[in-house]
């Protein structure tokens, strides 16, 4: 997720950037535009430039509408990723509330589960007591439960304090450790109710049953002690509370007291200000509530720009989608200018009034001081509108700085006037230029028609074709054109000649209007030179305030980023200062519970250590008592069971103990990870604060190099607009000056000003249509704030959700800390288990090393059986004839045999003991394990769940939640099976020897079992890693990926930055070139390639988008692609998990099945050697049943047939041992085999397993092979791109050709003009020219007097020109005839040159022709080149999609086969277990008919040696019957023992055949994958050499390509240089004609001087001209310094201005920073007042509450307390009058030999010792007639006659005690009821909330002989119903939300209480008289 969001987080930050870039550039671009704008003013004066101007604003037009499309494609993108985020944003927090819902499910769970637990206890308690029901039996569910209710009210406590994961997060730890302690609890009571059982049937363990009852009841001491200490803690933690409590009550009394202070002092103050105002006051205070009201109007204005200010703080991510009309707002920049001048104005005006407000106000204020402005009727209002005026102030003053600082220029009133003036001098110079334009109406009307020609040339530039043909038309056009001229030259001529013989008689008329005319023309001049300075004076002005103004907006621009970016770090490090407190306080809390909880364990550690021992001692008193009842009893299987039973329980108690260690151990780690995690932050909040500073630098130094690019561009482009406009400037003066003359002569010929007012008219009608425009533009302006102000909500309204869903996504981060927390201490308890299996291995070692110890003394044992029949044979070959030998040696063999049993028997309790530890370690292994799976299940479902944040393909996801699902449900069921099985095995412990056959069936099919689950655990080990190593390669690929696109995308950037500089370049040098030409034909070439140059940039912006779109898709693929590769690997992870838990099971499940098979064998050797036992003792009867017989053969005759039966059965259960032995042997053998044979398998398992890691690195080396041949590709693709780029130079350098070309061209052109113009045209441009170029260089002053100085020398010009025209037409009156002859002849040579060098531009311009269509087909043939390049490319993306997918395809296929496969090998494996079953089932039939056989051959020859021994007998020969008897044995041994060895080797190589079987199934399974796997990598293999060639192949193409295109630039560069050459050679002999034409014009200027004589009086007119223009001049220069001195003064006054004001600004700078401090400190502050305020509230309310019951309950108290008092003193002294009138008429009913004991009662209920009673006793009849006589005396009064019942007096005859037991069940039930109670709601003494309410007190006695869960005290049957009905205490609304102090607790916890001893019916009366006398 975090990736994702990174991701997302970059994407949006490169757009943002992409965005900020383009507008960066719009407006420098729109800036410098405007600058032009005004620039031309200045520029244009002379030179009419129009139409210049139109050309400059299309080209403009066109780079915004461009960048107008690429802004609209990067809005459309942006908007996109929006609409994506914000779906995103909606999964995420339904995957939020799901996760919340399931949490909120579990929770109900547990607590489910909790109470069915409680429920079992409870159960389990009642069944124990029901079981111990005598006087130490006593439940300890009610502690149980209270302690639960009490935990749960904490819980709700807990709830108010912390948020609602934590507190779900306890809540669910709480539950699970109550969970299993309930469990331990539960598995304790079954355990007693199992023993409690057979305790019935068994007196002689009552002993024991007691011990285990002081246990019982010191555990329950013990927990009644901790439950008093928890308790104890409650109440001092609830006390620490209530002190805080009421420290912050007082804390908040004395701030509100502080507050009232503070109000009263300011009364006082008002008080005292209202009694001193006067009369004459009331007129200041309706000003000041007048100021008051303008005051709070402006507190509101403030408090709306402030809002305003805020949101653009918040409002920064917004201004993506106003890049639209910031783009429409910049476009018209121009028209706004005038309008922020308006503005300026009204904002001073506005600025003065509130100047002139505030100046009395802030006086008032220091006056006021400390606020006592207010009327005394008025009181507390006006010190509120005081406090809201001082406010309002502050407010004012905040925003007079801010307009101070948004307009510095404007804040003065010499700022006003000086707008003013500005103002006047707009409006003048709009009149001016209404002149001006009436001047520029014929220029216009000439260039609106070249424009015309322009745009049609313009529109014909995309085919070069044809531009070839205009050129060629234009060319005609041309020479028409120079045809016309010619004919109009001529026809001038003609007419000169008319008006030469016409003026000839009119001269001196004509001389007189010349005269007039050249007066009204140097007035004309005059003004307008006034008028063109005062122009330029005025436009500097302004420009000089723009610039001011545009600083003064870029510092203000600044200072809001700076403040902005202050402001969001501020906020951020509150955030983080914020989390750091509340995890520090987490922290804290965490580490005071697990210091109470440390605490507590070492508290439950000490008691459980003392019981420990206490366990271990029984332990081994218990052992001591076994081993002597194993001695003496056989009925020892219930000793067993109760060891076993105290076993089970010191194992619990260790375990606890081991558990309790582990926790503490986990606590302590926790705490050191806590203060590590504090050290983290602590850094975390330094590496902040230095990212923040190092952020900030960054942005200053990028604003910095920002501004330096900008400036160098303005620059540049200032330089060449310069040029341009001075070459255009040339041009025109030459078309001036033609058209000077032309206008001269009709001028002369007709004096009309029509021409003028047709100017104006148009002029007019221009003004209306740019007002119209105005107009429009303003109402667009107004549609886009519009649009502006809606997408600002729109960007509000997300930016809200965004920050909602930021804060979910930290308190998840908060629990994925917290679990990872959790998931280290897994580890380490993970860590812990498996030292703990180490140490099971170990003990595994030691059960074997036993095993094997066992088989050598099993094999000793054999070995000294052997010996013992070897010895008997001796004795039987020593002594033949003795027969009570045999007897002897059968004595020492059984006392042997007995001895070698009780060791046997020692050795399996001893195998017994370490299997049952065995089997506790496992279980507790497979418990820890099955923790460990639900915990990591927990891990996987949070990662699960965070990586689904960042998924768009939901699909996949359920796809591999159902795989995971059906893997969990195969989980399962394996679970199930192996519990089966396992109680499967419990099950079948009491089966006897013939049930082997069936339990070995049951083990393969287990075996059977536990191969599939290896298969399957194989196969996904095998799937995870290859989906691992898939994993892996897409990672790296996707990294790559987009490295590549990153650097792509920087290469194309860069590369198209280097292209525009170029052509920037190129363009500086064609504008130098053009600098010199001076012809139109050029200029209308050169911006037809300026318009194909736009349309060239269009196209890469086009191309640039693409790539971009291009880009954004691939950067959403790579996304895709990483949120599956995440959600492969969460599924991984979960499938990791399971196989690993599979693997533990089946290795457990293996030890399992071994100890089974053990277990098994161990049984039916316990079964044999019990057969053995009882065959034994029958040998022992035989061989009495043979002495006795033997004695009586001596004596008399006896049966021989008896001896001879007795005999046989002898010799069979010797055979019998025998074989028992031999088959023990066997066994052994055959577990020693198995267990050689598993630890092979395990080995070989090991090894294969090895071999598939191998494969899997070699198939992942191969993996990252085939990457990095991707990665070559994708390098070559970048080549290819570059390839491209060169390409583009290439034709760029191509297009520098052409443009030398045109340069060329428009060089020769110039050279006819030239020629064509005369002497003055020649010298004038030349003058010019020098004069223009130092003008651009130098600064703004000297600008202006160059400007001055040629306005002067232009106006000599036009002096010189009239005199050089009076010259000629005296000349022309004079020898006119000469003259036009000579001028026919130059006119004729003239024409016949430009006819020659027409030829010649003709050819040179045919070469350049052809040159163009080669270098165009050139183009044409490298854009088709560079076409197929870009299709090649798209054609190998495909290819490379196709490659995928079908990789994909194939890798389902090789799935789809494997499960196929292994569905084969698992149906290959079941049947080959089926046939290993069949045949071990087989070959044991064969076994057991084989033993059958050799049985009834060994029953056989026992037949007939019994027959042989029969007939011996008979004979007498006892020895050798004997002796054959014993070789019989011999050899019936050897027999057996050589069939069960070859039974034996017969099983053991089929075993091994059929394991050998089995592996080599497993080899070739193997072998065919390694097979597999190669041909794959092959494949790859080849694959990736084809990929290479190709590559390869199109990388030498590439280059091929690119040597050709280089040699071809080499032959072009050759061609430039010759021509080059020749263009010099031509302009060298240009140079030398312009030269003799110099010396030509030399001549005719001394004619000229020769005329320049007549004309002396023109020339004193001019002398009177040229004085009155010098001190024109010398004004001019005296206003201009006055005027540089007022600028200086304004400068130096603005500047020092500008300087108060930064210090003011950053001034309140400051004091705002601090005055926002102090508001966070105080919002806070009032929030936290506000919480414990409502807290308060609620706690006083509580208090309230609780003291009302107090009261009540203490009212009630004192009313028992009285009425117990008055009890107690109305009792005390006096005996009940019905108990001694029973014991008095007891007495005398009693015989007389048991009226003593009477006697003795009532003395003793009398409080008469027992001497006295003795002494009065011993006394004779009278003395106790006496006391009795006195005893009647006193009570007569007080006794009623009481008549006797009718059971008294059936009853005469029974004992006193009886009756007086009797009298006790009758007083126990009284017959008056005590006084009721006061209080309704009165509960029981058990448990609170546990029985309903008891309305009637009388209830309490049924309840009072009811069990409690109080401890029992000594009890008097006399106080039994009152202690019982009247508690001290009521302990109503004590639920488990009550205070949990210790007065208000109920009595049954606290105090004891007084139950009635219940009498059971088998006790005797004696016993409980006892009982009573001894209380």
């Amino acid at each position: 997720m975090s990736s994702w969001l990174g991701g997302l987080g970059s994407g949006l930050g490169q757009s943002l950037g992409q965005v900020g870039g383009s507008l960066a550039s719009l407006t420098d671009q729109i800036s410098n535009f405007t600058k032009d704008m005004l620039m031309e003013g200045t520029e244009e004066v002379e030179a009419e430039l129009p139409n210049a101007r139109r050309k400059e604003i299309e080209a403009i037009h066109a780079i915004l509408r461009s960048e107008n499309e690429r802004l609209k494609t990067l809005c459309a993108d942006l908007e996109e990723k929006h609409e994506a985020s914000e779906l995103q944003i909606k999964q995420q927090s339904a995957n939020y509330r799901n996760q919340l819902q399931q949490k909120e499910v579990e929770i109900s769970h547990l607590k489910a589960r909790q109470t069915a637990l409680q429920d079992q206890v409870l159960k389990l308690q009642s069944a124990a007591q029901a079981v111990h029901s005598g006087p130490g039996g006593l439940p300890a569910a009610p502690a149980c439960a209270y302690g639960l209710g009490h935990r749960a009210a904490a819980f709700h406590d807990d709830d108010m304090d912390f948020s609602d994961i934590i507190s779900s997060q306890q809540e669910i730890n709480r539950l699970s450790n109550e969970v299993s302690r309930l469990e331990s609890e539960v598995g304790h009571w079954r355990h007693l109710a199992q023993t409690s059982k057979p305790q019935g049937s068994n007196s002689s363990d009552q002993s024991e049953i007691c011990k285990l009852q002081s246990i019982i009841k010191e555990l329950k001491q013990n927990r009644s002690q901790e439950i008093d200490d928890h308790q104890h803690e409650m109440s001092v933690l609830q006390n620490a509370h209530q002190q805080k409590l009421t420290e912050i009550s007082r804390r908040h009394r004395e701030e509100l007291s502080d507050y009232e202070e503070r109000i009263e002092e300011l009364e006082k103050l008002l008080q005292q200000g209202g009694s001193g105002i006067a009369p004459s006051d009331h007129l200041k205070i309706h000003e000041m509530q007048k100021t008051i009201q303008d005051l709070q109007t402006e507190k509101v204005a403030s408090t709306k720009n402030i809002e305003e200010l805020q949101d653009k703080i918040k409002d920064i991510n917004k201004k993506l989608s106003s890049a639209e009309s910031d783009r429409d707002v910049l476009r018209k920049e121009q028209e706004r200018l005038h309008v922020e001048n308006r503005r300026i104005t009204e904002e001073c005006e506005n600025l003065r009034r509130e100047c002139r407000k505030l100046q009395p106000d802030a006086v008032r204020q220091g006056r006021a001081g400390t606020g006592g402005e207010g009327v005394p009727p008025q009181g507390p209002s006006l010190e509120e509108e005081v406090l809201k005026l001082q406010q309002a102030l502050s407010d004012a003053e905040n925003e007079i700085m801010r307009l101070s600082i948004l307009n510095q220029d404007n804040s003065l009133t010499e700022d006003n006037l000086k707008l003013k003036m500005h103002v006047e001098i707009l409006e003048k110079e709009k009149s001016l230029l209404s002149q001006e334009k009436e001047e520029l109406q014929v220029s216009l009307l000439k260039l609106n028609s070249e424009y015309e020609v322009i745009k049609s040339t313009a529109a014909r530039d995309m085919d070069l074709n044809s531009t070839l043909h205009d050129l060629r038309l234009t060319l005609e056009a041309k020479e028409q054109e120079l045809s016309q001229s010619l004919t109009e030259k001529e026809t001038l001529l003609a007419e000169l000649e008319e008006l030469d013989r016409q003026n000839q008689e009119a001269t001196q008329h004509m001389i007189l209007i010349k005269d007039q005319l050249s007066k009204q023309q140097n007035e004309e001049d005059s003004i307008i030179s006034k008028l063109k300075k005062d122009l330029n004076d005025e436009k500097k002005r302004v420009h000089e305030l723009e610039d001011d103004k545009r600083n003064m907006t870029k510092e203000l621009d600044v200072q809001k980023e700076k403040l902005v970016q202050s402001e969001l770090a501020l906020n951020d490090l509150h955030l983080a200062k914020q989390k750091l407190e509340v995890r520090v306080e987490d922290l804290v809390d965490e580490l005071n519970r697990s210091q109470k909880s440390n605490l507590n364990m070492q508290k439950e550690n000490s008691g459980l250590k003392e019981h420990i021992k206490q366990n271990e001692e029984e332990l081994s008193r218990v052992r001591d008592e076994l081993t002597q009842s194993l001695n003496q009893d056989s009925g020892s299987d219930f000793k067993d069971e109760l060891l076993k039973e105290r076993e089970a329980e010191v194992r619990s108690l260790k375990h606890s103990l081991s558990e309790i260690e582990q926790l503490n151990d986990n606590l302590n780690k926790v705490a050191s990870d806590l203060k590590m995690e504090n050290e983290k932050l602590a850094l975390a909040c330094e590496d902040v604060r230095r990212q923040l500073e190092d952020s900030i630098a960054g942005s200053n130094q990028i604003s910095l190099e920002r501004n330096t690019v900008v400036e160098v561009l303005n620059l540049e482009k200032g330089q060449l607009e310069a040029e341009l406009s001075r070459a255009e400037e040339r041009r025109l003066e030459e078309a001036n000056r033609y058209e000077q003359m032309i206008e001269e002569l009709s001028e002369a010929r007709d004096l009309s000003t029509s021409a003028s007012q047709r100017e104006q008219q148009r002029l007019m009608k221009l003004c209306e249509e740019k007002d119209f425009e105005i107009a429009e533009l303003k109402k667009n302006l107004e549609q886009m704030d519009t649009d502006r102000k809606e997408t600002k909500g729109v960007l509000s309204s997300s930016l809200e959700e965004q920050k909602k869903l930021t804060q979910l996504l930290s308190e998840k981060d908060i629990c994925i800390k917290k679990l990872k927390e959790r998931g280290s201490e897994l580890q380490e308890e993970l860590d812990k288990h498996s030292q703990a299996l180490r140490k099971s291995e170990i003990l595994k070692q030691t059960i074997e090393e036993k095993d094997r110890s066992l088989g050598s003394m099993k094999e000793e044992n054999n070995h000294l059986k052997e010996e013992l029949e070897r010895l008997r044979d001796q004795q039987s070959r020593a002594a033949p004839l003795a027969e009570p030998k045999p007897l002897d040696s059968v004595t020492e063999l059984e006392a042997a045999v007995l001895q070698l049993n009780v060791i046997k028997g020692n050795l399996e309790e001893e195998i017994k003991h370490h299997q049952k530890i065995i089997e506790d370690q496992n279980q507790s292994r497979m418990q820890l394990l099955q923790s460990l799976e639900e915990q990591k299940k927990e891990m996987d479902e949070f990662r699960c769940q965070h990586e689904q944040m960042a998924v768009t393909h939901t699909q996949l996801f359920l796809e591999k939640d159902e795989e995971i699902k059906s893997l969990q449900k195969t989980i399962e069921l394996i679970k199930t099976q192996l519990h089966e099985e396992r109680q499967d095995v419990q099950t079948e412990n009491s089966d006897l020897f013939q049930e082997t056959k069936v339990q070995s069936l049951n083990i393969e099919n287990g075996s059977e079992k536990h191969d599939l689950s290896k298969a399957e655990t194989e196969r996904l080990v095998k799937g995870i890693k290859e989906r691992e190593l898939e994993i892996k390669l897409l990672n790296e690929k996707n990294i790559s990926l987009t490295k590549q696109i990153d650097q792509l995308s920087k290469d194309e950037v860069g590369k198209l930055t280097q292209i525009i500089q170029q052509k920037d370049v190129e363009i500086q040098a064609l504008h130098a070139r053009i600098s010199s030409a001076s012809y139109t034909q050029d200029v209308v070439y050169l911006q037809q390639q300026l318009q194909a140059y736009v349309m060239e940039r269009e196209q890469v912006l086009a191309v640039l988008s693409e790539k971009t779109r291009e880009n954004s898709q691939l950067k959403t693929e790579y996304h895709k692609m990483m949120d599956i590769v995440a959600a492969k690997e969460a599924a991984l992870v979960k499938l990791q998990d399971e196989n690993k838990k599979l693997a533990t099971r089946s290795e457990g499940g293996g030890q399992d099945m071994f100890r089974e098979t053990v277990q098994n064998l161990s049984r039916i050797i316990r079964e044999k050697d019990i057969e053995i036992d009882a065959l034994s003792q029958k040998c022992q009867t035989l061989l009495t049943v043979l002495q006795t017989s033997g004695t009586g053969s001596e004596v008399g005759g006896v049966n021989s047939n008896q001896f001879e039966e007795l005999l046989q059965e002898r010799d069979k259960l010797k055979q019998q041992v025998k074989k028992m032995e031999e088959w023990k042997q066997q066994v052994m053998t055959t577990v020693q085999n198995m267990q050689h044979e598993s630890a092979q398998l395990q080995e070989e398992l090991h090894q294969l397993q090895a071999q598939v890691l191998v494969d899997s690195d070699n198939n992942s080396k191969l993996q990252v092979d085939y990457t990095g041949l991707i990665q070559s590709y994708e390098q070559n693709e970048t080549k290819l791109k570059s390839f491209g780029q060169e390409l583009a130079q290439v034709q760029l350098s191509i297009g520098q050709l052409c443009n030398t070309k045109d340069l060329l061209l428009g060089k020769l052109d110039i050279i006819s003009p030239q020629l064509s113009s005369g002497s003055l045209l020649a010298s004038q441009p030349a003058e010019s020219f020098r004069t223009v170029r130092p003008g651009a260089s130098s600064e703004a002053s000297q600008r202006e007097l160059e400007e001055l100085r040629k306005s002067l020398q232009e106006k000599d010009a036009t002096i010189k020109t009239l005199q050089e025209n009076n010259h000629r037409l005296s000349d022309s009156i004079a020898a006119s005839s000469e003259l036009g002859r000579k001028e026919h002849e130059q006119t004729d040579s003239e024409i016949k040159q430009l006819k020659e060098k027409q030829e010649v531009l003709q050819k040179s311009l045919k070469e350049k022709d052809l040159l163009i269509k080669a270098k165009s087909d050139q183009l044409l043939s490298l854009n088709e080149n560079f076409t197929n390049k870009v299709n090649e490319n798209e054609l190998l993306r495909q290819a490379v999609t196709n490659l995928k997918e079908r990789i994909l395809i194939l890798e389902m296929d090789v799935g789809k086969l494997k499960e196929e496969n292994e569905k084969i090998v698992e149906t290959t494996r079941e049947k080959e277990t089926e046939y290993q079953a069949l045949q071990e089932t087989n070959m044991k039939f064969s076994m057991m008919l084989r033993e059958k056989e050799f049985e009834c051959h060994s029953m056989k020859e026992k037949a007939l040696a019994f027959e042989q021994l029969l007939k011996e007998k008979e004979q007498g020969k006892t020895g050798e019957l004997n002796q054959l008897l014993n070789a019989v044995k011999s050899m019936q041994e050897k027999t057996v023992k050589f069939q069960q060895e070859r039974d034996q080797v017969m099983l053991a190589l089929k075993q091994k055949q059929m394991e050998n079987s089995a592996l080599q199934n497993e080899v070739q399974h193997l072998h065919d994958k390694e097979l597999r796997l190669n041909q794959e990598l092959e494949r790859l293999r080849n694959h990736l050499l084809e990929s290479e060639d190709s590559y390869t192949r199109e990388a030498l193409a590439a280059e091929d390509r690119e040597a050709k295109l280089r040699k071809k630039v080499t032959v072009l560069e050759e061609k430039l240089v010759s021509s080059s050459n020749a263009m010099e050679n031509a302009s060298h002999q240009a140079s030398l004609q312009v030269e003799s034409l110099q010396e030509q014009l030399n001549v005719v200027s001394k004619q000229r001087d020769e005329t320049a004589l007549q004309l002396s009086v023109s020339q004193e007119q001019v002398k009177q001209y040229a004085v009155s223009l010098s001190n024109l001049q010398m004004v001019l220069e005296h206003f201009q310094q006055e005027e540089k001195a007022m600028y200086s003064a304004e400068l130096e006054k603005h500047k020092q201005l500008v300087g108060e004001w930064k210090k003011k600004a950053e001034n309140l700078e400051g004091k705002l920073l601090s005055l926002q401090e102090r508001f966070d400190e105080a919002n806070a502050a009032l929030d936290s007042a506000s919480r414990l305020t409502e807290q308060l509230d609620l706690k006083e309310e509580q208090i309230e509450e609780l003291k009302k019951q107090n009261e009540l309950r203490q009212e009630m108290l004192d009313d028992v307390q009285k009425k117990l008092m008055n009890l107690v003193n109305s009792t005390e002294g006096k005996v009940d009058k019905v108990l001694m009138r029973n014991l008095f008429i007891g007495h005398f009913h009693t015989p007389k030999h048991q009226r003593h004991e009477v006697l003795r009662l009532m003395g003793s209920i009398l409080g008469i010792k027992r001497e006295e009673m003795e002494q009065l006793l011993h006394e004779d009849q009278g003395g106790v007639t006496k006391w009795m006589t006195g005893w009647l005396g006193g009570g007569s009064k007080s006794v009623p006659n009481t008549p006797l019942r009718p059971s008294q007096q059936s009853v005469l005859n029974s004992s006193f005690s009886e009756l007086f037991v009797k009298f006790l069940e009758t007083e126990s039930h009284p017959s008056v009821p005590p006084p009721k109670l006061s209080v309704h709601d009165m509960k029981p003494l058990d448990s609170p909330g546990r029985r309903k309410v008891v309305a009637n007190v009388p209830e309490s006695f049924k309840d009072s002989t009811e069990p409690r869960s109080g401890r029992r005290a000594d009890v008097n049957p006399f106080l039994a119903p009152r202690s019982a009905a009247v508690p001290l205490i009521n302990p109503a609304g004590l639920g488990p939300g009550g205070p949990g102090h210790l007065l208000l607790k109920p009595i049954s916890d606290v105090l004891p209480t007084f139950t009635p001893l219940p009498v059971s019916p088998d006790n005797s009366a004696g016993v409980v008289l006892k009982d009573l006398l001894k209380q």
